[in-house]
């Protein structure tokens, strides 16, 4: 065997690599040696003393871990063990404000109570043709408004649900007439009383209703003009004629003045005068007479006797004139005339008053028009200028926008008559809307769709609602059928 200097085997010397003796007869493996031989320490943990280190720190932590649950308390079991504090008032801010339950709906649109227009054309004494006032689709028709101009006469609309019949004038009475005068009061005019009687007040009423609508009362006609003027004129006599028979009456119940006294003293001295003198002449003829006729008795020149009885006549006429003088008047006559007077008069001015009703405003049935539910919209208008009146002339809607939803039941009974709720207009602006009614949703008569979950009796599961609303000026502009409101909520 060959050595180095070193004292280390040579490359020429024979081992056995890997094997060291432990002991008689037996080798354990030799640890390795050379480039990445692991550190010695490392080979020392190898086999039972591993063991024993790692069971050392298993019960080193179990250990520890008991005694940190010993003596570590959580925040919750510190709780827990606490003791309860002492008893106090339990506060918290009061708030003001409203609990609401909002229920979104798709709605349908439309406007309600919708209509045809037709006006009463019979009476027009010539051809109903259609001069001018010609509305717009889209237009509002409100109380007194016009509606057209026919044959260069109005047609006004007045609130009312009874159609025109008649034309009313003074004197006529009914339930049109209850209707005109209910109409007229709403627009503040004076109607007079509430009976049913179109009388002189009416007729006012009725020419204020014309000024209004800025058109002139219609003629009452050159008969009814003729027939009142005559009325008048007769009048005019019968006051004459009593003022006549007034002076008269006054002049009789005077008595005789003191002339005429005088008058008939002085006649009634001539008479006795020429009583007298006709007793004298006739004394005078007598005695000429009874002389024999060879003493120069009568002979045919002999004076003619006086007149004595007609002297006396004269003086009884004269003195009965002057006793009369002296009684009070006899005015049966002048006051007869009188009543007479008076009594014509009467019966002129009755007939002046018939005259005069008959001359009152009347109020044409071709020139009004009663609409329910007013104001209203106009959707169509079937006449133009120019055109004959033969039928409907427009047809009108309600001003008022109704919405109509779908609403489960469940929400449904959030939903109550008079609740409030808005709805979004197509410029995104909103409106109020009212409920006026909530019922069960029908479907038409043999089916439909099927949808939801609706059976076969035409019943469809769910609730309908409906809301009625009144456009008003906030809004800018009312939304037409074209463009509905996107959305509609009520609130409750």
């Amino acid at each position: 065997m060959t050595t180095s200097d070193s004292g280390d085997p040579g490359p020429s010397e024979p081992r056995q690599a890997g094997l060291v003796p432990v002991g008689p007869g037996s080798v354990e493996p030799a640890p390795p040696t050379g480039p990445g031989a692991p550190p010695a320490a490392s080979r020392g943990l190898r086999g039972p003393r591993l063991v024993l280190v790692v069971a050392g720190a298993a019960v080193a932590s179990l250990v520890a871990g008991l005694l940190a649950g010993r003596f570590v308390i959580s925040p919750a079991q510190a709780a827990a063990n606490a003791a309860p504090p002492e008893a106090g008032a339990i506060t918290a801010p009061v708030e003001m404000r409203t609990i609401s339950n909002d229920v979104v709906l798709r709605a349908d649109t439309a406007y309600a109570d919708a209509v045809d227009v037709r006006i009463e054309a019979a009476e027009i004494s010539g051809p109903a043709v259609v001069t001018g006032q010609v509305p717009e689709v889209g237009a509002q028709l409100d109380p007194a408004s016009v509606l057209l101009e026919v044959a260069g006469r109005p047609v006004i609309v007045l609130p009312g649900d009874l159609p025109v019949y008649r034309t009313l004038r003074a004197g006529t009475s009914g339930p049109d007439v209850l209707q005109l005068k209910a109409a007229l009061t709403s627009l503040g005019i004076d109607a007079g009383d509430a009976t049913d009687v179109y009388d002189a007040a009416t007729a006012a009423g009725v020419e204020a209703l014309y000024a209004k609508a800025g058109y002139p009362s219609p003629d009452p006609g050159e008969e009814a003009q003729a027939v009142l003027k005559g009325a008048r004129e007769s009048v005019r006599s019968a006051q004459s004629a009593i003022r006549d028979a007034e002076t008269a009456l006054a002049a009789a119940g005077r008595g005789a003045g003191d002339v005429e006294k005088i008058e008939a003293d002085n006649a009634v001295r001539a008479a006795e005068r020429q009583l007298a003198q006709a007793r004298a002449e006739q004394a005078a003829h007598d005695a000429w007479a009874a002389q024999p006729a060879d003493a120069g008795g009568p002979g045919p020149e002999a004076a003619p006797p006086a007149d004595v009885a007609g002297a006396e006549d004269a003086l009884t006429l004269a003195r009965a004139q002057r006793a009369a003088l002296d009684r009070p008047a006899d005015t049966s006559a002048e006051r007869a005339q009188l009543d007479a007077a008076r009594r014509s008069l009467t019966d002129a001015q009755e007939e002046l008053a018939e005259a005069t009703t008959g001359a009152l405003t009347a109020l044409p049935a071709s020139e009004v028009v009663y609409v329910a539910g007013l104001p209203r919209r106009v959707d169509a208008v079937h006449v133009g200028r120019g055109e004959l009146v033969t039928g409907p002339v427009a047809a009108v809607s309600g001003a008022a926008l109704r919405l109509e939803a779908r609403v489960a039941t469940s929400s449904a009974a959030l939903l109550t008559v008079g609740a409030e709720g808005e709805f979004t207009l197509p410029d995104g602006t909103t409106a109020r809307a009212a409920v006026v009614s909530v019922g069960e949703a029908k479907r038409p008569a043999g089916g439909g769709d099927g949808g939801g979950d609706g059976g076969g009796d035409g019943t469809v599961a769910g609730t309908q609602a409906t809301a009625a609303t009144a456009v008003t000026a906030a809004t800018g502009a009312r939304p037409g059928p074209a463009a509905p409101p996107s959305c509609w909520s009520p609130g409750t």
